[in-house]
């Protein structure tokens, strides 16, 4: 597991796609790979108002990753703080990594005849910054936290929800 991971707010996301541009940028990829996605649920109709939700997914950077597994040439690297990147140097684009995430995080680069994924923007992490994506989050949906932190803050929101809706 990754020592950092991108944690969302649902309730802030408007699905802007923001998130998917400054990390186009930032990898400058064309037409097509996407590092990160934005899902649309819904709409589904709540209290008479059609609602609907945005899911982000980025890689989930995995304990034991199938696409480093699979890959035959030792291009998919895992770094001591759990990022998995794509050593593009070693790729030869035989897209053994795609075929083997069950997520479908790997993505195939037209332009470069090589696999790409999110690497959590690595490079900036390594600068002492967030992901491209983090920062770009026009409603600042998107946080870069340590997975204990999430699930800590997302327990305290939720008490906190149960106790503003029983007028504690």
């Amino acid at each position: 597991m990754s020592e950092h991971y991108i944690d969302q707010d649902l309730k802030r996301c408007i699905g802007c796609h923001a998130c998917e541009i400054h990390c186009k940028n930032e990898h400058d990829l064309g037409p097509g790979p996407q590092h990160c996605l934005i899902v649309k649920v819904g709409p589904k109709v709540r209290d008479g108002v059609p609602r609907a939700q945005f899911l982000f997914l980025p890689c989930f950077h995995c304990e034991q990753a199938w696409c480093m597994a699979a890959c035959p040439t030792g291009a998919m690297k895992k770094r001591e703080d759990g990022i998995v990147w794509v050593d593009r140097d070693l790729c030869v684009g035989c897209k053994a990594c795609i075929t083997a995430c069950p997520w479908g995080v790997p993505q195939w680069d037209e332009e470069n005849g090589k696999a790409t994924k999110c690497d959590y923007c690595k490079d900036r992490i390594d600068r002492g910054l967030e992901p491209a994506c983090v920062t770009g989050c026009t409603t600042k949906a998107l946080r870069w936290v340590k997975p204990n932190e999430a699930s800590k803050r997302k327990r305290e929101q939720f008490a906190k929800e149960i106790a503003e809706n029983f007028n504690y």
